[in-house]
């Protein structure tokens, strides 16, 4: 890996491009449906003309499977650019509000854009959960800077080379680089700040936010839990989990965290965990590793295996998997059980292709357990009883959740995706993307008598 520019290198051209989006902002903001929608199909555009590129990229920067790229970092970015295109005219619309005293005036809510935004991007979906934001702030009129992680330097460089093709500086640029870099960035006076990373990390943006009084949305993480009620079918939930700790080794901030099964249910969880994750990723014995990402670096991997180190000392249970590669960061699924909450694994969130499983004996055992720690990004929960679900929902709060299912509240681009409180504020996808991105301004207009 070639050194990266740092702060002291670009200097310069932060505090040029950051005064000419300033200068810009206005002309941006006043832009119609038609401009912004011609500037949407530019970056559309230029991802379908690089989608190679990008594959290459991101396969220089980790080991994911081809096809996983595609979708995250090519299919998902395009799908959401076309739905702004879609309906940015009905999304840009004035909502009128028939005044309570004075009927004869007129009332509306007008859409505008907050001003010059912040995007920092994460290094799990480095493409993927970077310019999904920027085509949101886009949309509702921003000029942007944009960060990628350091971690992904080959994806930073093209993300640059496809917004350079997009658009001019003075509305959205990219700047590639080290921490320092975001860090310089984050000193500045945005409007808006979007940052999808860690916890640890949110905390320093909504700190250097606080400083300007910039509004921010933060997309973060936290423990996402399972909870198998009784009488669910075991089998499509093995799979449907084995499949998620499969995709990007785990390394998905939505992914299933830890599991909750009743008692008399655990072995035949772990039994179609197992025989999943063989016929997903084994053959003649032998690991795939082409089929599953690589952990995204040494720190990392020490960081996860110490976890799972310090759950087998204080006796959890390798019921699957187990396996640990260092010369090439790789982790074979693996599924934990006599799980208990002091383990390290049980604190902090694991990211990576690992699954804890605790037992319960009855549904409100598991509600008091979550309802005492923060709240988390997704809930899942697999069972036949509308009842039991409701009651999980009333008794809860997650970013979002699933029933039946893992990440389809993620997939499904019309709902709002984001956190609350520990893992995130604010939301996006679709319609809520350019809601985030917006201003809502109240505008009274008295009517002549």
């Amino acid at each position: 890996m070639t050194d990266q520019p740092t702060a002291a290198d670009l200097a310069d051209d932060i505090k040029r491009v950051f005064e000419a989006q300033q200068a810009n902002q206005w002309n941006v903001k006043a832009s119609g449906v038609e401009e912004r929608r011609a500037k949407l199909q530019k970056l559309k555009d230029a991802i379908e003309a690089h989608a190679d590129d990008i594959v290459a990229a991101v396969l220089k920067d980790t080991r994911k499977p081809e096809g996983e790229i595609r979708v995250t970092e090519v299919m998902n970015i395009v799908g959401n650019i076309q739905l702004n295109i879609d309906e940015l005219e009905e999304w840009m619309k004035p909502t009128e509000v028939t005044p309570s005293k004075e009927p004869n005036d007129k009332a509306m809510i007008v859409p505008e854009a907050r001003g010059v935004c912040l995007v920092l991007g994460p290094w799990n979906f480095p493409l993927g959960l970077t310019l999904g934001p920027v085509a949101a702030a886009v949309a509702a009129g921003n000029t942007c800077m944009v960060k990628l992680t350091d971690l992904c330097p080959n994806v930073a460089r093209i993300a640059k080379v496809i917004v350079e093709e997009a658009f001019d500086e003075n509305e959205v640029a990219v700047f590639e680089g080290d921490v320092s870099v975001a860090e310089a960035l984050l000193a500045l006076p945005f409007n808006h700040i979007f940052f999808t990373g860690s916890t640890r990390v949110g905390k320093i943006v909504m700190t250097a936010a606080a400083k300007h009084l910039a509004t921010v949305t933060l997309e973060l993480g936290g423990k996402s839990p399972v909870i198998i009620d009784e009488g669910a079918d075991i089998a499509p939930i093995a799979a449907a989990l084995a499949g998620a700790k499969q995709f990007n080794g785990g390394q998905a901030c939505i992914c299933p965290d830890y599991v909750f099964v009743p008692e008399n249910r655990q072995k035949e969880l772990v039994e179609g965990f197992r025989e999943n994750v063989q016929a997903n990723l084994y053959k003649d014995g032998e690991i795939d590793k082409s089929a599953i990402a690589q952990i995204v670096n040494e720190g990392n991997f020490k960081r996860v295996k110490a976890m799972v180190d310090d759950a087998i000392d204080q006796g959890a249970t390798v019921a699957v998997g187990g396996e640990m590669d260092a010369d090439d960061l790789t982790i074979h699924p693996t599924m934990l059980t006599d799980v208990t909450p002091q383990m390290k694994i049980m604190q902090d969130e694991i990211f990576a292709p690992v699954l804890p499983v605790m037992t319960y004996d009855k549904l409100d055992q598991v509600i008091d357990y979550i309802e005492a720690r923060d709240k988390p990004l997704a809930l899942y929960m697999f069972s036949p009883s509308d009842e039991n679900m409701d009651k999980v929902l009333k008794r809860t709060s997650s970013g979002g959740t699933t029933l039946n299912g893992v990440f389809s509240h993620y997939l499904e681009n019309r709902l709002p995706f984001g956190g609350v409180n520990g893992s995130g504020m604010g939301s996006y996808h679709g319609y809520w993307g350019f809601k985030e991105f917006s201003h809502h301004r109240a505008v009274y207009k008295h009517m002549a008598a």
